[in-house]
């Protein structure tokens, strides 16, 4: 039998066309995909589309939507062999980190993909990125999937996606994945690098709908003052804080800021740290100017990206997961998100 693919059109500038007598863009119709796109019907799959039903800007994005597509994949698990969410570039990372940690015992592909052009433009990249997500979707070895992670592509290069952030606002080659090995490459070939995919044990999908978006984020800079960090960190609602540091996990030494921090997680509140840098990873203790966090036992990120810290802290909140071993299973690789 040939596979099953659903795509699960979430918004976002691949579903856009341009009226030419405005000039405006305007959402497309994914009925009409094949006539759009007709080299779809050589592809050795079946193919099926749905959309949200007011499809959203990718800068709306937020944790409800993340549970939307969770439940579409959920409740279309069985009849499909892999899934294809079609998602404005802009926060595609942070909803794709989101979904790597929502379906835990995935086995089979979900491919987050976009474009920087409308799909109904001349130059537009969304016809390639499309097929090619679709066809890596469909890959199979003797009837079982390939892929079995949640996954970015984005010109011609398939991503982990909790490993990825956006780098640039105008090339096709829009994103990057510093710290993992692209997953596959697509040329004359497919490539796909099978050492580096995830190969999870044959377990049943748990689906976790529960996101607490309780937490905050905090990017250090020269000159950020007290009163900046104090009203973060003494804010009864925030339950977390990424603290994004300077190179290897370094932050300022000055008594305020420890005491702040200290202060912080005397209360209650959760502290994970993660470096500012695209590439590289935290390192508590290699400096003096990171000793003093992990003295304090603030959590290590290590060399995860911002956007699946965030996602993750989400994820971990959200399960109740206990005080004591928070810090455990947070310095845990649970999707591949960590080295």
């Amino acid at each position: 039998m040939i596979p099953k693919i659903l795509l699960i059109y979430t918004g976002g500038t691949i579903g856009m066309v341009k009226d030419f007598e405005t000039g405006e863009l305007r959402a497309f119709d994914f009925d009409q995909l094949l006539s759009r796109i007709p080299e779809l019907t050589q592809l050795d799959c079946e193919i099926h589309s749905m959309s949200f039903e007011s499809p959203i800007d990718s800068s709306d994005m937020n944790p409800e939507c993340w549970v939307k597509i969770a439940e579409t994949v959920e409740d279309h698990y069985d009849q499909f062999d892999g899934f294809v969410v079609l998602h404005g570039s802009d926060t595609m990372s942070y909803s794709s980190s989101a979904l790597s940690f929502m379906l835990e015992n995935l086995s089979k592909p979900v491919i987050f993909t976009g474009s920087q052009l409308p799909i109904g433009d001349l130059r537009t990249d969304a016809k390639e990125n499309l097929i090619t997500s679709i066809q890596i979707a469909s890959l199979q070895n003797k009837g079982v999937a390939v892929i079995k992670e949640v996954c970015l592509y984005f010109e011609y290069k398939l991503y982990r996606a909790n490993r990825t952030t956006k780098i640039n606002a105008e090339h096709f080659e829009a994103f990057s994945s510093l710290n993992y090995p692209t997953l596959a490459e697509s040329g004359v070939h497919l490539k796909v690098h099978h050492e580096y995919l995830l190969k999870p044990k044959k377990k049943r999908l748990i689906v976790h709908k529960n996101l607490d978006p309780n937490i905050a984020l905090i990017k250090l800079f020269p000159g950020i003052t007290e009163n900046m960090v104090k009203c973060i960190l003494t804010n009864p609602r925030i339950k977390a804080v990424v603290l994004e540091t300077y190179g290897a996990g370094n932050a300022p030494t000055v008594k305020w800021f420890e005491k702040a921090l200290k202060n912080a997680i005397e209360s209650g509140k959760i502290i994970v740290n993660v470096t500012q840098c695209s590439g590289g990873s935290v390192i508590m203790g290699r400096y003096q100017t990171s000793s003093h966090l992990k003295n304090l036992g603030i959590i290590s990120g290590k060399d995860i990206t911002t956007e699946a810290a965030l996602a993750k802290l989400m994820f971990l909140l959200g399960s109740n997961i206990e005080a004591k071993v928070f810090k455990t299973i947070y310095e845990a690789s649970l999707r591949g998100e960590m080295s």
